[in-house]
């Protein structure tokens, strides 16, 4: 099927409308180089609000996060839902001292590149989901 979708929750529009072939080009790039298949991904963008309801009501976590990634398929062929907090991604953009555009690329990524079975429960692995990251940041620029 191949398919990646985007849309906006809770009043928030997706940030980069009118330009969702770039993005889904590129994610399915990212998918493609790591030996995996896309069968659907729907990624959801939202408030802090909209995502700690989530976090709250699916994990049993009581915080604000950037990212939340419900895989329904995973092994070579990916299926998922993606939640992603426009409000964190902002916030982290202006932490980080980059642009929005790339923390939210980043965080799209860092979705995609765990379905895929990278991990950041360490430092070492931390290093290395990011080095992938700025790696795949690198090819949508």
């Amino acid at each position: 099927m191949n398919e990646i979708h985007f849309f906006g929750e809770d009043e928030t529009t997706v940030p980069f409308e009118g330009n969702e072939d770039t993005y889904a080009s590129w994610l399915q790039s990212i998918a493609e180089e790591e030996g995996k298949s896309i069968e659907s991904i729907t990624y959801i963008f939202c408030s802090d609000d909209y995502l700690l309801e989530i976090n709250r009501q699916y994990l049993n976590h009581d915080f604000y996060t950037d990212i939340i990634t419900f895989p329904y398929q995973e092994g070579d062929t990916l299926e998922s839902d993606i939640f992603i907090s426009i409000d964190r991604v902002k916030d982290n953009a202006n932490q980080f001292g980059v642009s929005f555009e790339i923390e939210l690329s980043r965080v799209m990524a860092h979705g995609l590149l765990h379905l895929i079975g990278y991990d950041d429960t360490t430092d070492e692995l931390t290093a290395q989901m990011r080095t992938k990251e700025n790696y795949y940041l690198s090819k949508l620029a």
